[in-house]
């Protein structure tokens, strides 16, 4: 199967300079966990929620947040972003997919055309609902038996 079939799009994106404050916010609002990082259409990284995590206060949001902690909401994208991710065409196979995330320790994969517009993106979770779907579709009740 190629991955324009199993992509998600539209795809959530930042900018270079958006602030962490951000990036905390649209993933708190959301269920995902990578924004791709863009300017004028053209992609240039990825970030994931655990970049995130990694960047700010653990005290954020809590009773012990100090003006420190919450000064780390002011970093920007670029600070803490993936820079040149591996991407793929919309046109490749969920097996290409595969060989990229058991390659490089990755957890998405940004689709771009051949001017690197971002078109999509593909997660191990978007691999797996796949193979989920596929074996329900040919999943054969204990009680009976395939002939």
């Amino acid at each position: 199967m190629i991955l324009e079939k199993i992509m998600s799009k539209p795809v959530v994106t930042v900018e270079l300079n958006d602030s962490l404050r951000t990036v905390k916010e649209i993933f708190d609002s959301s269920s995902f966990h990578h924004l791709l990082v863009e300017e004028h259409g053209e992609l240039f990284g990825v970030i994931s929620d655990r970049d995130l995590l990694r960047a700010i206060s653990p005290h954020i949001g809590t009773l012990l947040e100090t003006n420190r902690d919450a000064a780390t909401l002011n970093k920007r994208v670029h600070q803490i972003m993936t820079r040149k991710p591996v991407t793929l065409r919309r046109s490749a196979d969920v097996f290409e997919a595969i060989a990229l995330f058991n390659r490089h320790r990755i957890s998405c994969i940004p689709i771009t055309d051949t001017e690197n517009r971002i078109e999509g993106i593909v997660s191990w979770r978007d691999i797996f609902r796949l193979l989920e779907a596929n074996r329900q579709k040919t999943a054969v009740p204990i009680n009976q038996s395939r002939t």
